[in-house]
């Protein structure tokens, strides 16, 4: 039998996220070079991710969060996530771009 949830349990949740809306935004100078902000990955995963998005002909970037979009209240727990996680950008390669498309 489905499992039937309720629309108020799903905008409830969604509101407890671990990232801010400030951490989700794309970064603005990165925005104005023509990178596309996908998401944030754990580093476990960091190199599966940008050898698919290569395959599929993208140049691809993994960014650290930025220190200063953590509140005050853990530092430990700043340097984990700083530690742990990237923000994946990716942009199509341009033919100019395309013999020197190192992922960062």
């Amino acid at each position: 039998m489905a499992k039937i949830v309720k629309l108020e349990t799903l905008l409830n949740s969604s509101q407890r996220r671990f990232f801010s809306e400030a951490q989700l935004a794309a970064d603005p100078s990165m925005t104005a070079e023509g990178w596309e902000r996908r998401f944030t990955v754990d580093a476990q995963r960091i190199q599966e991710v940008i050898e698919l998005y290569s395959q599929l002909g993208y140049e691809v970037r993994a960014v650290p969060l930025p220190a200063e979009e953590f509140h005050d209240d853990c530092i430990d727990c700043q340097s984990v996530i700083a530690k742990n996680f990237k923000t994946i950008y990716t942009r199509k390669k341009a033919p100019d771009r395309a013999l020197d498309s190192n992922a960062r």
